[in-house]
């Protein structure tokens, strides 16, 4: 039977579990023999030392922090929360490094889209400032407000954005799905860094797309030279996706002034048959070179007769060969389809294209630059007053909701997609995701994961009410949630902590300090009991739940087995945990009642060691598995 350490997935071991599943050959005794790796690798090995790197001081202690495993857990708070019982949302306090950790292992790709909004690095801007050696530590003294922003003047101006980006990238292109998108918002000031991390972490061939989004038409009057009026979203895909797979539907206004015909089929509009690419042609698309026959009243036929007695081919006006769009099947099964015009003496073959055709809406392909108004910053920043009943700024530059939503379409989202934002702010993702379920009837589910930097006491936030950026974020969901009225609206808060778990105090005794035999029996009996006193048995339940790979919005239901109450995850009882004192063989008996995949008990719960032992066998004869905490 296994016992739980407390710590988040341990990467570097599932890295080398996956080298070790196409690789059996170069392991011995748990060690990976670098040499054989890279024999077996061959002509594809790069030993050039001169070749282009992307290098920066910290660099590799960054990689070293990205893997290292947290001891860190998320405490639950329904009374934060709202429709705890039956939300699938999720809202995280705390430092997004340490969060994406504990998240491996439950979300390990399993997320659709993800969006975010770092600090820009402008140097006025919070940069997150990790601490190698114990970053839970770093983590209470940010909420503490003891760290600093990221001014130019700093020698290490660029190299703390990226140091603080790296890891946090590391962690979030594990979680992403094969099919899975990511979008970063991002200005001037670290775009050229942002493209080579993002080069580095998801792959130069993953690039989709730099797009110039206008936020601001009035531009930036601080600004010394030109006053910017836009910034970028950059775009990367986890695999390489097919051309066309980040279209989106065409809107009522897009459709009203493309598909200006109409027929008993609907709004159309008659596009070219002929390729307009002269890169394809009848020199490399021979079987899309055919003659189509056209009558004098404009019909089309594949055959020639006296009617159809005007021969078409797919040629330029220069002599160039063409070719046709479609192949002689096609054209024969869609032959209603075609209508031959006169155009400057020459006969053109189009095709009816349809609005709404079968049932599927057309798409559009998104433009490399975004000026809809809709887009705008103050159109946030409209949305975020309206929402608050307020004129004044209770939040500095918020994302536009119409912005959000086209990315969600981008990503293809649908039905329990995971969008993950763990730069959130002032939550625009998650209002962006309750809003297009409600308009599309889609069922996306949001994870939002936000620092609780403390607002400044001049501030307009501070001024009403409220302590941090979360206070912020938490109430724009309740607030766009109870407007919005229809799906999942609401969300279970989490708090990023220390783990539930006593760790074993490691620290040198001083033989010289005073009673070492007596310090170290203190340190023995403090481990006994290995729940720490100030934790609940929810705390743990959601700890054992994150440790296991179970997804934090998996239901959790209350049960009594003989009197003592354990707690029942996932509809069908996926896990059964109980923390109670004084287990007996009956009380196991009962738990493997419920069928559990797996059982969890405190160690503490056991009288002895027979006790425990006893129960490992009752369980196993059941087919449980059971695991100590």
């Amino acid at each position: 039977m296994d016992t739980m350490d407390g710590l988040s997935m341990d990467l570097e071991r599932a890295n080398l579990d996956k080298l070790r599943g196409v690789f059996p050959e170069c392991f011995a005794e748990g060690k990976l023999d670098i040499d054989k790796l890279l024999g077996l690798c061959g002509e594809y090995i790069d030993n050039d030392f001169e070749k282009y790197r992307f290098e920066w001081k910290g660099k590799a202690e960054c990689l070293r922090l990205a893997q290292k495993r947290s001891a860190g857990t998320l405490r639950p708070c329904p009374g934060e929360s709202v429709d705890w019982e039956h939300t699938r949302n999720l809202y995280i306090e705390g430092d997004n490094l340490e969060v994406l950790k504990l998240l491996q292992t439950a979300y390990y790709r399993k997320v659709k889209m993800i969006y975010i909004d770092p600090p820009y690095n402008t140097g006025n801007d919070f940069v997150y400032a990790d601490d190698f050696a114990d970053p839970l530590a770093r983590y209470r003294e940010v909420t503490a407000q003891t760290t600093k922003s990221n001014p130019e003047t700093m020698g290490r101006f660029h190299t703390n954005w990226l140091n603080m980006m790296y890891p946090r990238l590391r962690l979030a292109a594990n979680l992403l799905r094969d099919d899975g998108v990511i979008f970063i918002s991002i200005d001037e000031n670290e775009i050229m860094n942002l493209r080579r991390l993002c080069d580095e972490v998801f792959g130069e061939e993953n690039f989709v797309a730099q797009i110039t989004l206008l936020c601001n038409p009035k531009g930036r009057s601080q600004d010394m030279y030109i006053a910017n009026c836009h910034e970028y979203l950059l775009v990367y895909s986890k695999t390489m996706r097919a051309k066309g797979s980040l279209s989106i539907p065409k809107n009522s206004d897009d459709i009203a002034a493309d598909y200006t015909l109409k027929d008993e089929n609907g709004a159309y509009r008659e596009l070219e048959l002929r390729n307009t690419h002269r890169d394809f042609g009848k020199f490399n698309r021979p079987n899309l070179y055919y003659p189509l026959y056209v009558s004098e009243n404009g019909r089309i036929s594949i055959f020639a007769d006296s009617e159809y007695s005007i021969v078409v081919y797919p040629n330029w006006n220069d002599g160039f060969e063409g070719c046709w769009t479609w192949g002689q099947g096609k054209a024969k099964e869609n032959i209603t389809l075609l209508t031959a015009k006169k155009v400057d003496g020459a006969w053109k073959i189009y095709r009816k294209a349809y609005a709404l055709l079968d049932g599927v809406e057309v798409k559009k392909q998104v433009k490399s630059i975004w000026n809809d108004t809709a887009f705008y910053t103050e159109k946030g920043q409209k949305v975020l007053n309206e929402l608050f009943e307020t004129k004044e700024k209770l939040f500095q530059a918020p994302k536009s909701c119409e912005m959000l939503k086209q990315t969600l379409l981008m990503a293809q989202t649908g039905n329990n997609d995971i969008i993950l934002d763990f730069f959130s702010g002032s939550a625009t993702t998650a209002h962006a995701v309750m809003q297009l379920n409600a308009e599309d009837g889609g069922n996306r589910r949001f994870i939002l994961v936000q620092l609780p930097e403390v607002c400044d006491e001049k501030s307009e936030a501070a001024k009403a009410g409220y302590a941090n950026i979360c206070e912020i974020g938490k109430e724009r969901i309740r607030r766009a949630g109870a407007n919005i009225g229809a799906g999942d609206t609401g969300f279970r808060v989490f708090k990023l902590d220390s783990s539930n778990l006593k760790t074993w105090d490691a620290a040198p005794i001083d033989p010289q300090a005073g009673d070492v035999i007596g310090e170290l029996a203190n340190r023995m009996n403090a481990m006994i009991h290995r729940v720490k006193p100030d934790r609940s048995d929810l705390d743990m339940v959601f700890e054992v739940m994150l440790k296991l790979g179970v997804p934090l919005d998996f239901p959790v239901t209350e049960v009594s087995v003989n009197g003592k109450t354990a707690y029942s995850v996932g509809e069908d009882c996926l896990l059964l945990v109980c923390l109670a004192p004084d287990i007996q063989p009956e009380d196991v008996e009962q738990m493997a009642e419920y069928a559990p995949a797996k059982a969890v008990i405190s160690r503490d719960s056991f009288a002895d060691d027979t006790a425990m032992a006893n129960a490992w066998y009752i369980l196993r004869d059941r087919g449980v598995d059971l695991k100590l905490v």
